[in-house]
């Protein structure tokens, strides 16, 4: 029975990713997801009290699972150098691969209230620390610059991959977003030297 309810519980948020990357956030009432997923409106509350929620644990879901992945493969990484090239591929391919998921969490995150934003940046959160113990790492090896300030270069390296996926969606996905993973990591490397 309990995988059932797992099932339909996934069920649900991948019709969720869909519909809200289709329509935005406020464009999708919840008749239309649970259309999307082939069950009733009624199951949806079963599972989740409002809209807002199944937002929040899209993010928990998806970015928890992403947030796996680069664990994963920082700790496969022997420098640091190499553990921020694996999060930058990890972090465009997964986007690129997941266009639907790349939509929601970068258009619709902005698009959210402050209460929304600030429980999906809890979610976030654990990615920020990730990258701080890259650059800690980095500067323990001497491979890194000893005097950067690591809580401000995490949000510029952080900030600097969601832009550039933010630019890849709004440019219309003209190119390849991971084509963009050498100069990213070139550029990082630059001012972390």
């Amino acid at each position: 029975m309990a995988s059932r309810k797992m099932e339909k519980y996934e069920l649900i948020l991948e019709a969720a990713l869909k519909v809200i990357a289709e329509n935005g956030f406020h464009g999708s009432q919840i008749s239309k997801i649970a259309k999307e997923a082939g069950v009733a409106d009624g199951t949806i509350y079963l599972y989740f009290k409002k809209k807002e929620d199944i937002l929040i644990s899209l993010f928990q879901e998806r970015l928890g699972d992403l947030i796996a992945a680069f664990n994963e493969s920082v700790k496969e990484s022997s420098t640091a150098d190499e553990a921020l090239r694996k999060v930058c591929e990890i972090h465009f391919s997964e986007l690129e691969s997941n266009v639907n998921l790349a939509y929601v969490t970068q258009i619709e995150l902005r698009q959210s209230s402050l209460e929304l934003r600030v429980a999906i940046g809890n979610v976030v959160k654990p990615y920020i620390q990730l990258i701080e113990h890259i650059l800690e790492k980095g500067i323990q090896e001497k491979s890194f610059r000893p005097d950067l300030d690591v809580k401000l270069t995490r949000l510029l390296i952080f900030g600097g991959l969601d832009e550039a996926v933010t630019s890849w969606l709004i440019s219309g996905r003209k190119y390849s977003l991971t084509a963009q993973v050498d100069k990213t990591v070139e550029f990082f490397l630059k001012g972390l030297k």
